[in-house]
């Protein structure tokens, strides 16, 4: 894994976890990989990892069952895309709206790119 040096890491490791989610490659109810797993996969300190699960635990993402590992929690995945969401509209939609406003874009230009990405995505 490739880390960003605008964010912390442990948020980018979050970000992998709700990507997984987010694509239903881990269901609710699912155990996850463990915290010593994840730091030897993205190759981090397991000190960082474990910053992640408490991270995601705090947000009701993920759950512990203790001496068995991390499980993602019932309404994980709505929880996932809230949060997503949130930071999406914060930190993302602002620049969105910047570029539109340079480059004298309407939504209605928006509304037909992102139309034709949909059916590229589809085919």
């Amino acid at each position: 894994m490739e880390f960003n040096e605008n964010q912390a890491i442990y948020l980018q490791i979050a970000d992998y976890f709700c990507e997984n989610i987010l694509q239903k490659k881990w269901q609710e109810g699912e155990k996850i990989p463990s915290i010593r797993e994840i730091a030897v996969k993205v190759e981090v300190n397991p000190n960082t990892a474990m910053r992640t699960f408490n991270y995601l635990q705090d947000k009701g993402i993920i759950f512990n069952k203790r001496g068995i590992g991390y499980f993602v929690a019932d309404g994980g995945f709505e929880k996932t895309r809230e949060l997503k969401k949130d930071q999406f509209v914060r930190d993302e939609l602002p620049k969105v709206f910047h570029s539109l406003e340079l480059l004298n874009l309407t939504l209605d230009d928006l509304n037909k790119y992102y139309n034709k990405y949909r059916k590229e995505i589809s085919n």
